[in-house]
């Protein structure tokens, strides 16, 4: 992997020492990139944090444990989950032929709830 530009911010620390173990069922693996994880053998979760903030999009928005994701689903059935609202931004890459990308959301959330918030908020919602 490769750390994002934002990599060394104290903020993506704070959330790369809390994150799981496991998630969705996959066991974290190790990462030799600032910044980073990866979860799964082959990996099927990868997460950068450092990423570049997102600006208003068109993409559709979901909140998981408190924390707002942008959900780009163009290289489906990989998803790329970005944090909206967060400084520095994190970025979730997944399979979701391997992993619900909610679950995942959901046991990364604590941690990535640890990134300072920007006051921007979801407006838009995924269809149900």
């Amino acid at each position: 992997m490769t750390p994002a530009k934002g990599a060394n911010d104290p903020a993506c620390a704070a959330v790369t020492v809390r994150l799981p173990d496991a998630v969705d069922g996959q066991q974290r693996r190790w990462t030799d990139a600032q910044a980073t994880a990866a979860w799964g053998d082959p990996s099927t979760v990868l997460l950068t944090c450092g990423v570049a903030e997102p600006g208003p999009s068109t993409l559709p928005c979901d909140t998981r444990a408190g924390v707002d994701w942008i959900i780009d689903d163009t290289d489906a059935p990989k998803y790329r989950f970005t944090t909206y609202g967060r400084t520095p931004a994190l970025e979730v890459y997944l399979d979701y032929d391997a992993v619900s990308g909610s679950q995942v959301l959901t046991d990364i959330g604590t941690a990535v709830g640890q990134l300072p918030t920007t006051g921007a908020v979801c407006t838009e919602r995924p269809a149900s």
